[in-house]
């Protein structure tokens, strides 16, 4: 099984590819993690992603293309994984459908979550975090016990610069411009699967299971 997970900041990927990877035991793969996985070890891909990293760019497609291909090579993807993160554009999706396609391989899904912009600007400015200890709360999901105070430590919360109205509303932004010609890449080839992401996390996923059960 070898699927696509899409879905903007916000809708809930993280835990929806938790449940996936460990329900059907693929490998969860994401870009940040392997950029991370080797800059940490020093490999000449990490070298090179991390040049752009440290100058604040993003990382070019070619290399983007080399550090997801290198991962999909290991073992524990032979069986299929999970993308998220990566295609983030329809020039990263050709490449991925051609090395794909030199193992006579193929994507089987691209699940697209969709949520509302209203509801994703209200959970992403809804995050507060503690300075101190790193905890994080939401003012709607998961409040602290007293307003505006960490549980854990009684520091005041804060929220993040990049959790404002304006930095969420940029984010979703260039999410929209990015994504959209990729979810028309893969409309296009009869792969995306689109799904409402403005349920609760449990009936988002059964939502899922129900796509892709008959796989496994």
């Amino acid at each position: 099984m070898r699927i696509i997970l899409l879905g903007p900041p916000g809708a809930g990927k993280g835990t929806q590819a938790e449940s996936i990877t460990r329900d059907y035991k693929i490998p969860h793969i994401s870009t940040g993690d392997i950029f991370r996985y080797n800059i940490k070890n020093n490999t000449e891909l990490g070298k090179l992603a991390k040049q752009y990293i440290d100058k604040g760019l993003l990382v070019p497609d070619d290399v983007t293309n080399r550090i997801v291909e290198d991962r999909l090579s290991k073992d524990d993807c032979k069986e299929g994984f999970l993308l998220d993160g990566y295609p983030r554009n329809v020039s990263q999706a050709e490449a991925l459908d051609r090395y794909l396609g030199e193992r006579n391989l193929k994507i089987d899904n691209v699940i697209n979550i969709v949520v509302d912009r209203d509801e994703l600007v209200k959970r992403l400015s809804g995050r507060r975090v503690c300075p101190s200890c790193g905890a994080t709360y939401h003012i709607f999901t998961k409040p602290p016990k007293v307003e505006g105070i960490c549980d854990n430590c009684g520091e005041k919360l804060i929220q993040r610069t990049d959790d404002n109205i304006d930095s969420v509303l940029k984010r979703l932004e260039v999410y929209e411009d990015e994504t959209k010609p990729l979810v028309e890449y893969y409309g296009n080839l009869n792969l995306i699967r689109n799904i409402n992401g403005n349920k609760p996390v449990n009936e988002v996923y059964e939502e899922i299971q129900a796509l892709i059960g008959d796989e496994v």
